[in-house]
């Protein structure tokens, strides 16, 4: 009796073993079809304005643009709490579409949380190699030895490689990817981001109706041990291609004394977790030529160098200060600055909470103070900064 037992144990283990992959294949169904290649999966909502269409009687069409997250599957959490954060604070009225890109493939349960948290449509992409690696003739034993130097000197991210390519990404790549190629703005968003205050108007046809490029919200200094050769090598670039440098330029943002390209680089910069951006700026000859000099010098590894003050130096450089806007009607908070508005009414109608004696500019008083004077400043004449 008992061996009869003992084979049916064996008899029931066996079914399962056999049976239960079968039946799950069978009975359970998919709510996505994921592929295995590079294309972008496109997930598509119903009923949404798009460019053509109008949201209501009063609201004109959406702007040609997307909110963009680079993200991991790891910083789901993280992600939706930005995504929710930026779609309460702003996007519930406009229905921007979202588009999230990892250099692995996004799982079903990442893909179907956002898409869920999300008003719009929303695109998630598989980045290949050529975006998110190494450049052709590294060499990759200096590029090690750095490593191990910032390690030791305690260098914000300065153990990482990851970071580097991930910077490199940031500078060079992320705009010719094809997700983006139809787009004309973005919006950068990070996972673990906090906007403190509503954005009741649409930024995005701001930049367009006011002719401007670039905004950012929060201004600090760089980390100068991470980009100790970043000035020097812009510097060459400029005076070999002089014409990209635009005749009322922000030289004075960027450079103290009103010295221009034979100052040094004071490390003020903005700071890229929070961008809003034509996209057609980093698609100009005189960005994409710029950041293809810095490539075939390899900074990003051989030393640190970030995406923010390649973004930064850039449109001070070769935007003219017209086409630069400070959002300072936004409150943002990335770990671990925030900036809140000052003026009580812009922090009032914004229905902000955040604390404007906590604001960045306070603990950096030196950056906003530089961008204030550039922005006041009697206009350069190109001649006298080659």
């Amino acid at each position: 009796m008992a061996s009869l037992t003992f084979s049916y144990r064996y008899m029931l283990l066996w079914f399962f073993i056999v049976w239960t992959p079968i039946a799950y294949k069978y009975f359970y169904k998919s709510p996505l079809t994921l592929t295995v290649d590079y294309e972008p999966l496109h997930l598509v909502k119903h009923d949404l304005p798009t460019v053509d269409s109008t949201l209501n009687d009063i609201e004109p069409a959406l702007m040609n643009a997307t909110l963009f997250m680079l993200c991991r599957n790891k910083d789901l959490i993280a992600a939706l709490s930005s995504i929710q954060n930026v779609e309460d604070r702003f996007n519930k009225r406009y229905h921007y579409p979202w588009t999230f890109m990892n250099d692995a493939p996004f799982s079903k349960e990442f893909i179907n949380a956002t898409t869920e948290m999300a008003s719009s449509n929303t695109t998630y992409v598989q980045l290949e190699q050529h975006e998110w690696g190494l450049p052709k003739n590294l060499n990759m034993n200096r590029a090690l030895q750095t490593i191990r130097d910032m390690t030791k000197q305690r260098i914000i991210y300065g153990f990482s490689l990851s970071y580097r390519i991930m910077c490199r990404f940031n500078s060079g790549f992320f705009y010719r990817n094809s997700a983006l190629k139809d787009y004309d703005y973005y919006w950068r968003v990070e996972p673990g981001v906090i906007y403190s205050c509503d954005v009741p108007y649409d930024p995005f046809r701001l930049l367009r109706d006011k002719k401007k490029a670039y905004g950012f919200v929060v201004t600090l200094p760089e980390y100068p041990e991470t980009i100790r050769t970043l000035w020097n090598t812009t510097r060459d670039f400029v005076k070999k291609n002089p014409h990209y440098l635009a005749p009322d330029n922000s030289l004075d943002f960027i450079v103290d004394d009103e010295k221009g390209l034979d100052g040094e680089y004071n490390g003020c910069h903005f700071w890229s977790n929070f961008e809003i951006a034509d996209l057609n700026f980093f698609r100009s000859d005189a960005y994409t030529d710029y950041f293809e000099y810095l490539d075939q010098h390899f900074g990003f590894f051989y030393e640190r160098w970030g995406d923010a003050p390649i973004h930064s130096i850039a449109a001070s450089l070769f935007l003219n200060k017209s086409q630069i806007h400070y959002f300072e009607d936004f409150g943002y908070y990335h770990l671990p600055w925030s900036h809140c508005p000052s003026d009580y009414l812009l922090h009032a109608n914004g229905r902000c909470i955040c604390d404007p004696a906590n604001t960045v500019e306070l603990e950096y008083e030196f950056c906003y103070p530089r961008w204030y004077y550039n922005m006041r400043a009697p206009d350069h004449k190109l001649e006298s900064k080659v």
